[in-house]
């Protein structure tokens, strides 16, 4: 993977960037994605925010080394603290970590969210996290995917600011709006896997010495809800 060949799932997340966006991509690593759309003359100044020296000296010399310094600006901070007011960042990505970390990441950084910004994000656990946030912080889901790639499975989850809160389902919560009107065989593989592992925790606690009777009712009604929503494996 490089500026000029993404992955499956960054080219998913680079369809949603609205043409001449202003874009923060926080976690930016190499700086590929940012590179990318500058490289297709989709956007009009990004910033490629990292909190770690390394991934920040890789998105900067990705930068140089496609020549795109007048375009794409690596920054070393934390989260949004890469942003400044002034740059009029009118679309933020956040991909390929954890939604309670995506979501904290949005918390820490509320005060750069003024301009109410289009929030792209790519969570690959905990998305529900996300979810809440969202809808906690009056962002409004307008589209959703998933997807494997490599073993893994990603969501992508794309959100607008509208001036009163969506209030989502805790079905919609958990599974996503969108999702659960597609349910594609990525997301049919992800919620079997959540099953497995619901399955293997109440085997341990069951075979613990300790009552954990109340835990296990709480899994097995949550095994029962995926259940509902993807049917059985038969």
């Amino acid at each position: 993977m490089d500026a000029h060949k993404l992955s499956q799932r960054l080219i998913r997340v680079a369809n949603y960037v609205p043409q001449g966006a202003r874009l923060a991509d926080i976690g930016s690593d190499h700086a590929y994605l940012p590179a990318y759309l500058a490289l297709q003359k989709q956007i009009s100044f990004a910033i490629a925010g990292e909190v770690v020296k390394g991934p920040y000296e890789n998105a900067r010399h990705e930068i140089l080394q496609e020549g795109l310094q007048d375009l794409v600006e690596a920054r070393l901070a934390d989260g949004l603290a890469a942003i400044n007011l002034d740059d009029e960042i009118d679309t933020i990505t956040i991909c390929g970590m954890g939604g309670p970390l995506i979501a904290n990441i949005l918390e820490k950084g509320k005060d750069k969210l003024v301009n109410h910004p289009l929030l792209i994000l790519q969570p690959n656990v905990g998305s529900k996290d996300v979810r809440l946030w969202l809808q906690t912080n009056q962002y409004e889901l307008i589209s959703e995917e998933i997807l494997a790639e490599d073993g893994h499975i990603y969501e992508i989850l794309v959100a607008r600011f509208v001036p009163q809160r969506q209030e989502l389902s805790a079905d919609e919560l958990t599974f996503g709006p969108y999702l659960l009107k597609d349910k594609n065989d990525a997301f049919i593989t992800k919620w079997q896997k959540e099953r497995e592992k619901l399955q293997k925790i109440i085997a341990q606690l069951q075979a613990a010495p300790k009552d954990y009777s109340v835990r296990i009712q709480e899994l097995e009604q949550e095994m029962t809800k995926i259940t509902e929503v993807i049917g059985t494996d038969d």
